[in-house]
């Protein structure tokens, strides 16, 4: 069967993209069919996939799933592909309106130029940091601030934050020789995560400025995480190395992305989004 899609990205986190709103798909195919359309050599290639669909309770909602398959529950970079495509196709006629994700509700906010979208902002809402919550095992407590942890015999300091998706942070002092590829895949699975988790090293430059890395569960290393890049300026603020109600700028290996941690306690992130092609994936079930 066709299923026409369109492929975008955030900073060169690329999805394929579904408009369920003119092609329904059956549940039961998703994963398989994130599987097949994010393989570079017999599919598209891709970070994963992505569902624009109707919602009960916003103005268009958002399904992710991973590479390999497993549904994510959040994705910075995806909500603001989908923003841009809503507002693009006419699904939403407001340059704000509300966007349904696995885990809860966010506001967006598109710029517009000539009828396209070049940036958007989304309020990503208050980020979570009891450890329960996160979820993290251990001594339950109300936030996990760089706490001493030993993966592969190296000492690391952690502070882990939930954007509706679990993050691992650690500071480093050169991003370059960040231990991404090594310890990337031993935290992504590492006991203390029960649901896995995305590992993110950073280096502060400033308290305004710093550089991002990130290996994502169930994707492996990408160009850039925008739930990862604002779980990582929560942490820097909790570790008093940047502060909250200031924009931060956080450079991922695909570009950068503003983020801000409001003093009433919610996350903004503003950055683009991209369209990179459409047309129709010809799917075979087996």
């Amino acid at each position: 069967m066709k299923i026409p899609f369109t492929k975008m990205h955030g900073l060169g986190n690329n999805y394929i993209y579904i408009d369920r709103f003119a092609c329904n798909i059956n549940d039961d195919w998703l994963p398989y069919l994130a599987r097949t359309v994010s393989d570079v050599h017999t599919g598209i290639g891709s970070d994963g996939l992505i569902l624009i669909q109707p919602s009960k309770h916003a103005d268009v909602g958002m399904r992710i799933f991973n590479k390999d398959g497993s549904e994510g529950k959040n994705c910075g970079n995806g909500l603001r592909c989908v923003a841009k495509y809503a507002y693009e196709n006419g699904i939403v006629s407001e340059t704000s309106f509300r966007i349904e994700t696995k885990t809860n509700i966010v506001d967006a906010d598109v710029y517009t130029d000539a009828g396209m979208v070049p940036y958007v902002t989304i309020n990503m809402g208050m980020p979570i940091l009891r450890r329960s919550d996160i979820p993290m095992d251990g001594d339950d407590r109300s936030s996990v601030v760089a706490e001493p942890v030993v993966i592969d015999d190296q000492s690391l300091s952690l502070t882990a934050v939930s954007m509706g998706n679990p993050h691992a942070v650690f500071f480093v002092e050169d991003i370059r020789s960040a231990p991404v590829e090594t310890l990337g895949p031993r935290i992504e699975t590492h006991q203390l995560f029960p649901e896995d988790v995305n590992a993110e090293f950073i280096e502060m430059i400033s308290r305004n400025e710093l550089n991002f890395r990130v290996w994502e569960r169930g994707s492996g290393m990408t160009q850039a995480c925008g739930t990862g890049a604002c779980a990582a300026v929560v942490a820097a603020v909790l570790n008093e190395r940047a502060e909250r109600g200031e924009d931060v700028t956080v450079h991922l290996d695909g570009g950068d992305l503003y983020i801000q941690w409001q003093d009433h306690g919610d996350v903004l992130m503003t950055g683009g989004a991209e369209t990179i092609a459409s047309g129709d994936y010809h799917f075979h079930i087996t």
